[in-house]
């Protein structure tokens, strides 16, 4: 059973058409990155398949759920990190985290929390209250929350955001160990670099139809960007796009 899977998946926000019956497999153990220009279709994606939204038309299967039949189930088994999500500014890291941990039952939550502080490199400001920490201690913490009850599918959106280059880089590493673990990794991006140094299949999306899908390691010469470059313009030629 692949870890994700859509059937003319479709979203309409009044006249907007978001999403435009999306045809998608994600296999276990893929880092699989959905590439497109801001307003493209690639949040919109992640919401409908976390059960976040509902969609106007076709299905999903997220690791066997339906997102809309059983969003409290799916919600359970994945981690998700929308962006610009924050923890909430009246709480430290530390009781940010324990209170993920309560609703997710999860035992040794403390040597988790050491664990993924340490990983992340957020041990000095667990006791911080959140709205004095930076934009990078704040997406650090996020992402320990979504890593912290060891799901085997993650969803983040614009993961590196905020990130210094060191920081990025440990980031990279880690998503991609997780991967190497037989987890699954989908990732949205506009960042071309991401997409490139990280994933293992890259899924192009423009006026939120997918255009192309591409392994960023068989480009050699040619390379994701003018792939990217190519098929996005094609796209919005066809459709009378900018």
């Amino acid at each position: 059973m692949p870890a994700v899977e859509t059937t003319n998946l479709t979203k309409r926000y009044g006249d907007v058409l978001a999403l435009d019956g999306l045809d998608l497999t994600v296999d276990r153990g893929e880092l699989y990155g959905l590439l497109g220009p801001n307003g493209s279709g690639k949040t919109t994606t992640i919401e409908l398949l976390t059960g976040q939204r509902v969609p106007t038309a076709g299905s999903a299967a997220v690791l066997g759920f339906d997102p809309v039949e059983q969003p409290l189930e799916l919600r359970r088994a994945v981690g998700i990190l929308p962006e610009r999500e924050d923890p909430p500014s009246f709480l430290t890291p530390r009781e940010y985290l324990h209170f993920v941990g309560d609703v997710r039952n999860l035992d040794d939550i403390e040597g988790r929390i050491d664990e993924w502080a340490e990983k992340l490199e957020f041990r000095g400001i667990l006791d911080t209250l959140s709205t004095d920490l930076s934009e990078g201690e704040r997406q650090r913490v996020m992402l320990a929350q979504v890593f912290i009850h060891e799901p085997e599918l993650v969803f983040i959106d614009e993961p590196l955001v905020n990130l210094d280059p060191l920081m990025q880089a440990e980031v990279k590493r880690l998503l991609a160990a997780y991967c190497r673990s037989g987890n699954t990794l989908f990732l949205s991006t506009h960042f071309m670099e991401v997409a490139e140094t990280l994933c293992t299949r890259v899924g192009i999306i423009a006026n939120g139809t997918l255009v192309a899908e591409r392994d960023p390691r068989a480009l050699e010469e040619e390379g994701l960007l003018e792939t990217f470059a190519t098929e996005v313009g094609a796209h919005q030629a066809e459709v009378g796009g900018p």
